[in-house]
C-alpha cells in the first residue's frame, strides 16, 4: 500500500504545534494549570492518519487499543522524572542529573513499550485487546488521582524558554507522530498504536523546564499531567467506536469534545483546586 506524505506531515506538523504551545502553558501557568490543559491533542492528527493508512476498522482498533497501554508507560516515564532528586541527587547533580534522568526514563519507557506491543499482540487472539486498554484507562485514571493529591508543589516558571528549545520539542513531537502513522501503512497497528504515544511531548516539556526554570517547575507538573493524559486514552477508546460509524473527522471531533467536557474541564478544575488556584493565578500575574 503506497504511504500517503499528506497523511504523514500534516499530523506530524500539528503535533509539533501543539508541543510548542502546551510548554508555554506550562511556563507561565505553573504545573497545575499546565498539566490540567493536557487535552487529547497529537493523538488527534495520529489517529485520523492512522485511520486512513491501516485500511481496516480491525487495524485501527487494534493500533488505538495500544494508546491507553502506551499512556500507562508514561505514567512510569513522569514518576521517574517526579521522584529523580530523592533517586539519583545523592549521586548526580545539576545537569548530570538531567542526562541521567532522561536516559533512563527513555530507555524504561522503549522496553516496557515494546514488550507491551509484543505481548498484546501475541494474545490479541484469546483476549480482546480493548478489554486490557479500558483496564489500562482506569488504572491510569486511578494513579493520577493519587500522584496530584500526593504531589509536591506546581509552581510557575520565571524564565522564558529560548525559542530553539521550543522549536527542538516541537520538531520531537512532530517526528514520533509521522513515525506512528509511517509504521501504520507499513500493515504493524499494536506498534504503531504505542508509538503515537512517544513521550516526547513529556520528554521535551521536562527538559527545556528543568534548563530554564529548575526542576522545581516540571517535577511539580508531573501529577497534574499524569491525570491529564488519561484523557488521551479516553479519546482513543472512543475513537475506536465513533470514526466507523462517522468518519475520520467527525469522529475525532466528537471524541474530542467529549473528553474535553466530561474529563478534562471537570478533573482540571478539581487539580486547580487541589493545587491551591489563588497561587497558580498570582503566578500568572
Amino acid at each position: 500500500m503506497a504511504v500517503d506524505p499528506q497523511s504523514i506531515m500534516v499530523p506530524a506538523l500539528f503535533a509539533g504545534l501543539v508541543a510548542i504551545i502546551s510548554t508555554v502553558f506550562v511556563e507561565r501557568g505553573g504545573g497545575a494549570l499546565g498539566g490540567v490543559i493536557t487535552l487529547p491533542t497529537t493523538i488527534v492528527p495520529a489517529s485520523i492518519g492512522i485511520w486512513r493508512e491501516v485500511g481496516s476498522q480491525e487495524s485501527f482498533s487494534a493500533a488505538m487499543s495500544m494508546v491507553p497501554i502506551g499512556m500507562l508507560l508514561n505514567l512510569l516515564f513522569l514518576v521517574v522524572w517526579r521522584n529523580s532528586p530523592s533517586w539519583f541527587g545523592s549521586v548526580l547533580r545539576g545537569n548530570s542529573l538531567l542526562v541521567g534522568v532522561s536516559v533512563l526514563s527513555i530507555v524504561l519507557w522503549a522496553i516496557f513499550a515494546g514488550l507491551a506491543a509484543a505481548l498484546v499482540e501475541s494474545a490479541s487472539e484469546q483476549l480482546d485487546p480493548m478489554f486490557i486498554a479500558i483496564l489500562t484507562t482506569l488504572a491510569s485514571i486511578a494513579l493520577g488521582f493519587s500522584a496530584v493529591k500526593t504531589g509536591p508543589p506546581a509552581p510557575s516558571g520565571k524564565n522564558s524558554v529560548s525559542k530553539t528549545v521550543l522549536m527542538s520539542r516541537g520538531a520531537a513531537a512532530g517526528m514520533a507522530i509521522g513515525a506512528s502513522v509511517w509504521i501504520a501503512s507499513m500493515g504493524l497497528p499494536f506498534i504503531s498504536g504505542i508509538i503515537s504515544v512517544f513521550p516526547a511531548i513529556f520528554l521535551t516539556t521536562m527538559v527545556s523546564l528543568w534548563l530554564s526554570q529548575g526542576p522545581a517547575v516540571p517535577i511539580g507538573a508531573t501529577g497534574p499531567m499524569m491525570l491529564g493524559s488519561a484523557s488521551v486514552s479516553i479519546y482513543a477508546l472512543l475513537s475506536i467506536f465513533l470514526f466507523p460509524v462517522t468518519s475520520a473527522w467527525m469522529g475525532a471531533m466528537i471524541s474530542w469534545l467529549i473528553v474535553v467536557v466530561f474529563f478534562t474541564t471537570p478533573v482540571g478544575i478539581w487539580t486547580w483546586r487541589t493545587l491551591d488556584g489563588d497561587g497558580v493565578l498570582e503566578g500568572m500575574e
